[in-house]
């Protein structure tokens, strides 16, 4: 599968744990909501992923993407220490040009 290039770095982020690069993918007043939580803005959304990442040791494998204008959906096959590891997970993300505005997880 074909991925564009911001999100085909987001999942190679994420699976390096490379939270650097994976905040630079968002907006600088991006949001992210995961687990009944949201995070504001680049420096939250790099901790949150630092902290997920120790918390889950979490590799995602892209499964399909589908984006129209702005908003996109990809759904990822999700490995780590979580309950119900392997999953699939969505991403509903909101796009600012090709920087991500606003991403939802849902399982």
């Amino acid at each position: 599968m074909q991925l564009p290039e911001n999100i085909a770095g987001l999942i190679q982020a994420q699976n390096e744990a490379d939270s650097t690069a994976f905040a630079n993918y968002f907006t600088e007043h991006a949001t992210v909501f995961d687990e009944g939580a949201s995070y504001t803005g680049r420096g939250e959304i790099k901790q949150w992923i630092e902290e997920a990442t120790e918390k889950y040791n979490m590799q995602a494998k892209a499964l399909d993407f589908m984006q129209t204008g702005a908003k996109g959906i990809l759904t990822v096959e999700a490995r780590g220490t979580f309950p119900g590891s392997p999953g699939v997970m969505h991403y509903h993300l909101d796009f600012e040009n090709a920087l991500i505005s606003s991403l939802k997880i849902t399982g």
